[in-house]
């Protein structure tokens, strides 16, 4: 007899040999959960790893990260990830899921092999997701108009600009859409997905794996308690960016009401 495990598939034969009945178990391996993770140049890699990592702990899952193609794409801070399946050998998914990130961000609105992809996907999978500015992404394929969302603080503005109702929460749950904040909601966003997917107790077993008990050091983490003073200085930080941002989002936004 072949051992089973918590992350085995297996199928049961029955069979009869000599009067008797016989029950094989063959491990078939094939997993339960498809989960795309969509990357492109200039994401920003947390966005990605961070859901990677808590989707890595569900059983009977495979993680694909999905690109047009097999060579390597670059995030924004640098870090090189390897695709495993391009777009056209992508399964049917059962979570697709967009990271933010800067310019790579205000590209990826505008290229329509990947809103193409996405809304092909949409059509058959149980979540469609994001995480910080990947609803714009999203948004710009169509699959927010009339829903509610969430997004990186500095960019909500140019979300509702796309017909989505933007919601100032860390995870925004909408039917079958799930939405993350800016960056770090990643976790949260990821816990929140398996829960829809598998459960909360398996959703909270993955938080206690990860030991993820956040106490962040300053009380700085949301614009609502970090001071009028900070707020300022990260908006004119990311000013050119912001700007990009609006443009393409005005481009986007008569586009969808083509």
């Amino acid at each position: 007899m072949y051992p089973v495990g918590d992350y085995a598939n297996f199928e049961v034969i029955f069979s009869i040999v000599n009067n008797e009945v016989e029950a094989k178990i063959i491990v078939t391996n094939q997993p339960k959960y498809h989960i795309g993770l969509v990357i492109y140049p200039g994401m920003t890699q947390l966005d990605i790893t961070a859901p990677h990592q808590v989707f890595s702990f569900i059983p009977e899952v495979q993680v694909h990260m999905l690109w047009k193609n097999l060579e390597s794409v670059t995030s924004g801070e640098g870090l090189i990830i390897l695709p495993t399946t391009t777009f056209e050998q992508c399964p049917q998914l059962d979570v697709i899921c967009v990271p933010g990130g800067g310019m790579g961000t205000v590209e990826t609105m505008a290229d329509s092999e990947v809103l193409e992809f996405l809304q092909q996907q949409s059509k058959t999978a149980k979540y469609i997701t994001s995480v910080c500015t990947g609803s714009l992404i999203l948004a710009a394929a169509g699959l927010l108009k009339g829903y509610r969302a969430g997004c990186h603080w500095l960019f909500r503005e140019y979300l509702a600009m796309l017909g989505v109702e933007v919601k100032n929460q860390r995870v925004v749950v909408d039917r079958n859409r799930i939405t993350g904040g800016g960056v770090t909601a990643g976790i949260d966003f990821g816990l929140v997905v398996v829960s829809q997917l598998c459960g909360e107790e398996t959703a909270k077993r993955i938080q206690l794996l990860l030991e993820y008990n956040p106490e962040p050091p300053f009380d700085a983490g949301s614009p609502d308690n970090a001071g009028d003073v900070l707020v300022e200085q990260v908006k004119k930080f990311g000013q050119p960016l912001l700007e990009a941002t609006l443009a393409q989002t005005k481009i986007t936004a008569e586009n969808l009401s083509q």
